[in-house]
């Protein structure tokens, strides 16, 4: 299913405020802006404290029959790599909180990520599901991107495996399939926040950088959609034209020459690793990149990439909730155990985390540990059979041994899971970017279906 339109995001013109929601932020001490506990969930009420972090990676033999069995395609390498710390944390971390609850029915949790790659190679994404296929999985968290999903999804579903994507925002994958869920919300609520914050800004002709692939076509959509209901244009990179440039390439000179050529007010940049490319020609041929705006694909930190300024006042939207530090902390934390490292960046990783707890208690309300009790649970046990609220696994869980039904509140922020297995509601993020090319929070909002 392509949808292309949406309501739920409408900026208010001169303010910081949505016909929806929003969020107010305040800064933390390390100078980043965070949500208000009040309006997103906290890490003290999305997991329980724990003493030490268990790295419980899934044995060889070990399958759905008798363990929660968390595969993973997420991205190990490629040029979405940066992603793949934080989404690995939030699997791990949250079959760590599992097993520390006791597990699911009795039965032990586990986990084992393969890499996804990216939509420059989908061989890789293709040898990776034919493994979690094998290995019988409970569910599998991924792709991080949109156009990898495509790819295994198909797989999955014939095979009957569910398949969460904690960063999937491409408006094609809405009610794909039966099998296929997302923690993350669909590009409309990106696009129309985008969209909306551009004419805000006072831009009324707008031009796209676009490479040629779902996530970034289907978004550009969406905001053109936007743009042109609010009054203004599209310049260049316009949806039908033909001027997307294939995924991977390396050099922007005609792109962004063709681009100012059309004399935008603003350019939308949407692309991922692309981007370090394509910000240095902008730069270098004079355009004010203080006009520029990126989306998930690419707002991230720039300050080892660029001198200083290069990104100055150019903003992005983040579609999730910034969990507060408490939960950074503890994603961190376990990213110190199971991958060696701390975290540097924090994106997906909630999501990652609510689409395993999500499997596992599905997989509880089902009893049994299989894809399938998990597919036909999932949604119940996102609130969508508006039951109580919980917000840890083991208070969750205990709801459900009494005979409850329950709505899993968790870290992303995000609503039940509605009948095209998308969030219901969820939070975008903007950002604003720094004289050191580093993004921060300056707003968080919320919309719903």
């Amino acid at each position: 299913m392509n949808r292309t339109t949406t309501n739920w995001v409408r900026l208010m013109a001169g303010t910081a405020v949505l016909g929806l929601a929003l969020t107010a932020c305040g800064s933390d001490s390390e100078g980043e802006s965070t949500p208000e506990a009040s309006d997103t969930p906290s890490a003290s009420e999305s997991a329980p404290a724990a003493d030490s972090f268990t790295n419980d990676k899934c044995d060889a033999g070990a399958t759905s029959a008798d363990t929660l069995r968390v595969g993973g395609i997420l991205p190990l390498t490629g040029n979405l790599a940066f992603l793949g710390p934080p989404e690995i944390a939030g699997v791990g971390l949250a079959v760590s909180d599992i097993n520390a609850a006791g597990g699911v029915n009795g039965a032990k949790a586990c986990h084992d990520v393969q890499d996804s790659g990216d939509s420059t190679d989908m061989s890789v994404s293709t040898a990776s599901a034919g493994t979690l296929v094998a290995s019988k999985p409970s569910v599998v968290i991924g792709a991080a991107s949109s156009s990898v999903s495509l790819n295994v999804v198909d797989t999955f579903a014939d095979n009957k495996i569910t398949e969460i994507s904690p960063a999937n925002t491409a408006v094609d994958l809405s009610g794909y399939s039966p099998w296929y869920f997302r923690t993350a919300p669909p590009d409309g609520v990106q696009g129309n926040a985008l969209g909306t914050l551009i004419t805000t800004d006072g831009y009324t002709k707008v031009g796209f950088l676009v490479f040629n692939d779902t996530y970034g076509t289907g978004l550009r959509n969406v905001i053109e959609e936007t743009v042109k209901a609010a009054g203004g244009s599209c310049t260049y990179g316009c949806k039908g034209d033909g001027d997307e440039f294939p995924a991977g390439q390396t050099t922007f000179s005609a792109e962004v020459s063709g681009v100012l050529a059309s004399k935008p007010d603003a350019i939308v940049v949407l692309a991922f690793d692309e981007t370090k490319s394509i910000v240095p020609e902008l730069k270098s041929q004079g355009w004010d990149m203080s006009k520029v705006y990126l989306t998930d694909g690419n707002v991230s930190d720039y300050s080892k990439d660029f001198a200083k300024g290069t990104l100055e006042g150019a903003q992005g939207t983040v579609p999730g909730a910034d969990p507060d530090s408490s939960f950074k902390d503890r994603l961190s934390g376990w990213a110190e155990v199971g991958e060696g490292s701390a975290l540097k960046d924090y994106s997906y990783g909630a999501e990652s985390y609510d689409a395993t707890i999500l499997a596992a208690l599905a997989a509880v309300k089902g009893g049994a540990t299989d894809s399938a009790t998990v597919q036909k649970n999932l949604a119940a046990v996102s609130g969508a059979t508006d039951g109580e609220e919980c917000t840890t696994y083991a208070d969750c869980v205990a709801l459900l041994e009494d005979g409850s039904e329950i709505k899993y509140s968790g870290p992303s922020g995000i609503g039940p899971i509605d009948d095209e297995n998308d969030p219901s509601s969820a939070f975008v993020g903007i950002f604003k970017y720094n004289a050191d090319n580093k993004n921060e929070l300056t707003t968080t909002v919320e919309g719903s279906k």
